[in-house]
């Protein structure tokens, strides 16, 4: 796991305590466009299923985990691909 990869775990593991958190580098699929950097760590997929997130919106939960991440985004992290969820919700899935 690289840095920023590395900082985005940790963040969301001290902001959100999550049942299940995962973290995936596509950056490799954006060669050429938008944002991409050689070195990758500028384009993630990010799972994460927390209690944190009940009674809140989809947009709401989106909101929280950029505020968490702010200093990354400030610093170049140019996309994230969300799937929010809470523990219950995790289960029907």
């Amino acid at each position: 796991m690289g840095k920023v990869a590395n900082a985005i775990d940790n963040k969301l593991r001290t902001e959100f305590a999550p049942v299940r958190l995962a973290i995936e580098d596509e950056s490799s699929r954006h060669h050429g466009h938008s944002g991409y950097r050689e070195g990758g760590e500028s384009h993630f997929r990010v799972e994460i299923v927390s209690a944190a997130f009940e009674g809140k919106s989809r947009v709401a939960r989106q909101r929280l985990v950029y505020a968490a991440l702010k200093a990354e985004l400030d610093a170049g992290l140019h996309a994230l691909a969300l799937t929010t969820l809470t523990p219950e919700e995790d289960k029907k899935s």
